[in-house]
């Protein structure tokens, strides 16, 4: 195939490019060779299976390199018992009992009843239920991890810093059962900022999660998923009032409009999709024991459902607009009936009017346009959102300044505000903020000074203002911050000093650890009294993993 650059391959053949070529499973000694990759068998293992056992189980997998590589990937590491029950799993099961399984004409059945084996030997339920709850976004797009880690925290009761819920990533992602993107290295392993960070399925595998969401019935699911395209409806969208046949005849000649049967769900997790051409035509339902709510959209106008105000037990709001442009969001003020409300992530809208939310812990905005909350709104954010710990603007790139009054939110415990280049400066009250530990200010290309005092924030412990190019100075008290224990400065190429109040880092009695690059690194050298200090030069981390796969 000589000069040949690109090759599709697909499941699908596109017959419009010409005759497609089928490629065949992969062959005994071939797929032993992958499953020895994917399982990490080799001369240096610790732990050897018997070969006659490694190819029973290779035979099972019928030679699909997806399911070779997710199956070996879950008996990576695993003891003797697992692997033997793995091939139990593959010789009781025949073609038969997985379409009763997986009940569809797809040639993939077979397929996905191969590939249910490797949650079947998951030990930990939490991992078996985050694998199914990725199945409520997109096809084909990146999953931030930060909506993971805020359904997951209310749904399973794990740790709000997202420890927990990224032990679980990396342990599907050892299993091969998804795919872990870092888009940009913008701060070190341990300080769990996870904004970069993005999980990725094969959609054969997100058809096997979503099956595993749909094995209950309708009205008992714990997830209940809807896709809504145009004005395609399920058939239980809507239902002829309980009348009798004269009466519904009457109803069709005169052209009555039939009234809809408001549907009561017990699922705690709603997900629901709607393509372009969608009307707002919703559905009255009653999903009184939803806690998360995500909404996948498309289009340039989108209204909340008019059943969000019911939904009394919500804590978690996902809102991700596909679509090219940023989506004008309606109905925003119904929000302000759910007491519950605790966090809210909105990605590619343009933010209308803030509304009073009194509970909400953390608000996420990622790609958005923010001016009609933050500039045109008579509502300040500290009387919108009082008990707000957590602000998170990613992208915005009409925000020139943050909101007034957001200083006078004293619970803020983390500020990031990262790649918003047309911010010019932070408030000068920021001082106020007596609770902030965390103050991220990442690729802020315009930024070029930062409050003159920041004393105030007596429990700062991480200030990152890497990638702010244009920062000329540090505020001139930095040294009062004596809980500080990271500052991150890599990529501040037009800082040419440090405030002389730097010497009084000599003081700490933990170890401050400066992030820089060569020319910084200088600068902290001309302070040899500041004993713990610790200082790393880090590399430029080069890469396209942030440019954005965008669906036509």
């Amino acid at each position: 195939m000589a000069d040949y650059k690109i090759l599709v391959t697909s499941r699908v053949a596109f017959r419009r490019f010409g005759t497609p070529f089928p490629l065949d499973p992969l062959d005994l000694d071939h797929a032993v060779s992958l499953f020895h990759h994917y399982s990490q068998l080799n001369e240096s293992s610790s732990y050897m299976p018997d070969k006659n056992l490694v190819r029973e189980i290779v035979k099972g997998c019928k030679g699909s390199p997806l399911a070779l590589q997710v199956i070996a990937g879950s008996l990576c590491k695993q003891p003797i018992e697992i692997w033997k029950n793995m091939k139990e799993h593959f010789q009781n099961q025949s073609i038969l009992e997985s379409k009763r399984y997986f009940p569809s004409d797809s040639t993939d059945t077979d397929l996905l009843c191969r590939l249910q084996q490797s949650l079947d030997i998951l030990e930990d339920i939490n991992e078996k239920e985050c694998f199914v709850d990725l199945g409520l976004f997109a096809e084909d797009q990146r999953i931030p991890v930060t909506v993971l880690i805020d359904m997951w925290a209310t749904l399973y009761n794990l740790d709000e810093d997202g420890t927990q819920a990224m032990a679980i990533v990396h342990n599907l992602n050892t299993r091969n059962l998804i795919n872990v993107i870092a888009t940009r290295k913008v701060a070190t392993e341990t300080d769990m900022y996870y904004n970069n960070h993005y999980v990725m399925m094969h959609d054969l595998l997100r058809e096997l999660a979503i099956h595993q969401s749909k094995e209950e019935p309708f009205e008992q699911r714990k997830r209940l998923t809807i896709d809504l395209n145009g004005d395609d409806r399920p058939n239980w969208w809507i239902v002829p009032d309980q009348q009798g046949m004269i009466s519904r005849m009457y109803s069709f000649i005169t052209g009555m409009l039939v009234k809809q049967k408001q549907l009561k769900v017990s699922a705690r997790i709603l997900s629901i999709s709607t393509d372009e051409t969608f009307s707002s035509d919703w559905c009255d339902m009653q999903p009184d024991e939803a806690e998360v709510l995500v909404l996948n959209l498309r289009s340039d106008q989108y209204s909340l459902p008019d059943f969000t105000q019911k939904m009394s037990k919500l804590e978690v709001l996902i809102v991700t607009n596909y679509g090219f442009h940023c989506s004008e969001l309606t109905k925003f003020e119904m929000l302000g009936f759910l007491s519950n409300l605790k966090r809210i992530r909105l990605e590619k809208v343009s933010v209308p009017c803030l509304c009073i939310l009194k509970n909400l812990q953390k608000l996420s905005l990622h790609m958005c346009n923010t001016r009609n909350a933050f500039e045109s709104c008579d509502i300040q954010i500290s009387d919108a959102m009082p008990n707000l710990v957590e602000l998170s603007i990613d992208y915005c790139k009409d925000l020139i300044k943050l909101p007034d009054g957001l200083c006078n939110i004293t619970t803020l415990k983390k500020l990031s505000i990262t790649n918003c280049h047309n911010l010019s400066a932070m408030p000068h009250d920021i001082g106020k903020l007596e609770n902030l530990e965390v103050l991220r200010l990442c690729s802020c290309s315009d930024l070029k000074e930062m409050p003159k005092y920041v004393a105030g924030l007596n429990k700062l412990c991480c200030l990152d203002i890497s990638n702010c190019v244009n920062l000329s100075k540090l505020p001139k008290d930095i040294g009062e911050l004596q809980k500080l224990e990271k500052l991150s400065m890599k990529g501040c190429s037009n800082l040419s000093g440090l405030p002389n109040s730097v010497i009084k880092f000599g003081n700490l009695k933990h170890e401050m650890h400066v992030i820089c690059d060569e020319e910084r690194a200088a600068l902290w050298e001309q302070y040899p009294n500041i004993p713990n200090l610790r200082i790393d030069m880090l590399k430029e981390d080069i890469n396209l993993n942030w440019l954005h796969r965008t669906r036509s």
